[in-house]
C-alpha cells in the first residue's frame, strides 16, 4: 500500500474537504479535522465491492454467516473476545446504536454521565433523546489524560445516572485506558447500578506498547454491565460506508436493545456495509498492519517537530488514533477565537477544544491520517499561527 499516494478529494461530496471553505471560511484551508483518513482503502474490500456491483443484484440481503465469523474472528485475535455469533447485533452507525441503547435503557429526564474532554456527539446523542447529560472532568497527569474516579462515583450516586458512555480508546485525548482504570470504572457502574457503553471504533488504532483493552472480556460478571460498540469503518477508512455492529454478551441485555432496534428499522446495515466489513476484517490484515506502521511514523514525526519548533507548546502523546492534541493556550487567545487563528492566519482547519466540552477550551486537534508531505505541510502551517502570535506579544510588550 502506497500511503504517500496523493488523493484528490475535492469535488468528491467529501465533508472533510468539500465543507472545509464554509467552515473555515477560506477556500484555501487545509483541512486536518474530522476523522477520516486521506488514504486509498484496501484492494480487498475495493475488490469486494466491484464484485458485488458486477455480479450481484443489487436486492434484499441479510448478513451471511461469514460475515459474522469475520467479526467473531477478529475480535478473538485483536481483542481478546470470545464471541458468538448471536453476540453481534449490526446497526448503521456508532451513533445509532448510542442512541438505541439510550432508548432500551433510560426514560425521558435520566442522566447519562460522559467525560469531558470528548467526542461530541456523545454530548449531542444524549439531549437528542431527552436525557440529561453530565460531565465528569478528565484530570492531566504526566500530559495524558486521566479519570477521576471519586467524581465519577459522585455524580452517579447524586444525579438519575443510569448510563456511562466510555470513549475507549479516548477522542480526542488519543488515551489507552489501561485494565485498572478500566476495572475500576465498571466497579463503579456496578454499585451504582449504572450500564457502561464502551465505544471501540477506534480501538484497531493502538501503538506499541500501549494494550487496548474491552471491559467486557476482564470479568465474566461485566458481561451484564457492558455494551461494546465497534465497526470496521475507522479502521479501514469505510466511514462513507455507514456499517456498525452492537456487541452485547448478556441475553436480557439484548433482548431490550433488539426491541428498540426492530422498532426504529436500525437493526440492518446495507449491501456495501455488510460486503465492505467482511472483506475489510477478513482480507486487509496486511493493509491494517502497513497503516499502523505508517501512522506511528507520522505521530513522531509530530513529535519531533513540536520537541523542536513548538518547545513551548504542550501536548498528548498519542497512545491510539491519528489524532494529536495540543494546546494552543500560549497564543493568549480567547478560547473561542483560536480555531479562527489557526484557518485565517495558518490556513489550517482543525477541530477546537470547545467542541469537546468545556475543560479544554483552548486545546486544538489535528487529524494526521495523510501523506506525509500533506503532514509537513500541516505542521509547516501551525507553526506560522505560533510564530505570528508570539511576534504580536514581543511587539505589544
Amino acid at each position: 500500500m502506497d500511503f504517500n499516494k496523493l488523493i484528490n478529494r475535492k469535488d468528491t461530496g467529501s465533508i472533510k474537504w468539500d465543507k472545509a471553505e464554509r467552515l473555515f471560511g477560506s477556500k484555501d484551508v487545509l483541512p486536518m479535522w474530522v476523522a477520516d483518513m486521506d488514504f486509498d482503502n484496501p484492494d480487498p474490500v475495493k475488490d469486494a465491492l466491484t464484485n458485488m456491483i458486477r455480479n450481484e443484484v443489487l436486492g434484499y440481503t441479510f448478513p451471511k454467516d461469514s460475515l459474522y465469523q469475520s467479526i467473531v474472528n477478529w475480535q478473538a485475535e485483536h481483542h481478546g473476545m470470545d464471541l458468538k455469533p448471536d453476540h453481534i447485533s449490526f446497526s448503521p452507525g456508532v451513533l445509532s446504536s448510542i442512541a438505541v441503547v439510550v432508548q432500551a435503557f433510560t426514560q425521558e429526564g435520566d442522566g447519562v454521565l460522559i467525560h469531558d474532554p470528548v467526542y461530541t456527539p456523545f454530548s449531542s446523542m444524549v439531549k437528542k433523546n431527552n436525557r440529561k447529560v453530565f460531565r465528569s472532568n478528565l484530570k492531566i497527569s504526566n500530559n495524558k489524560y486521566v479519570m477521576d474516579f471519586e467524581d465519577i462515583d459522585e455524580q452517579m450516586s447524586q444525579h438519575e445516572v443510569k448510563l456511562f458512555i466510555l470513549s475507549n480508546p479516548h477522542n480526542p485525548g488519543g488515551r489507552v485506558w489501561s485494565r485498572e482504570e478500566l476495572d475500576k470504572l465498571v466497579t463503579l457502574c456496578i454499585k451504582n447500578n449504572v450500564l457502561l457503553i464502551s465505544d471501540e471504533i477506534h480501538s484497531d488504532l493502538v501503538y506499541s506498547p500501549n494494550e487496548m483493552v474491552s471491559p467486557v472480556t476482564l470479568k465474566e460478571e461485566y458481561k451484564k454491565w457492558v455494551i461494546t460498540l465497534h465497526s470496521a469503518t475507522k479502521t479501514f477508512n469505510l466511514a462513507g460506508v455507514k456499517a456498525s455492529f452492537i456487541i452485547v454478551l448478556d441475553r436480557k441485555l439484548k433482548a431490550k436493545i433488539k426491541a428498540i432496534q426492530q422498532q426504529t428499522e436500525l437493526d440492518i446495515i446495507n449491501s456495501f456495509g455488510m460486503c465492505a466489513t467482511e472483506a475489510a476484517f477478513s482480507q486487509s490484515a496486511d493493509w491494517h498492519g502497513e497503516l499502523i506502521q505508517y501512522l506511528d511514523k507520522n505521530r513522531k514525526q509530530i513529535i519531533d517537530f513540536f520537541d523542536k519548533e513548538l518547545p513551548d507548546v504542550e501536548y498528548m502523546v498519542p497512545e491510539s488514533t491519528y489524532l494529536f492534541w495540543f494546546d494552543a493556550s500560549t497564543l493568549n487567545l480567547e478560547s473561542s477565537k483560536i480555531r479562527k487563528a489557526f484557518a485565517e492566519t495558518g490556513k489550517i482547519g482543525l477541530n477546537d477544544g470547545l467542541s469537546y466540552g468545556s475543560n479544554a477550551p483552548e486545546f486544538m486537534r489535528l487529524n494526521f491520517a495523510v501523506p506525509k508531505v500533506v503532514l509537513s505541510e500541516g505542521l509547516t502551517r501551525i507553526k506560522n499561527v505560533f510564530d505570528a502570535y508570539n511576534i504580536k506579544h514581543t511587539e505589544s510588550d
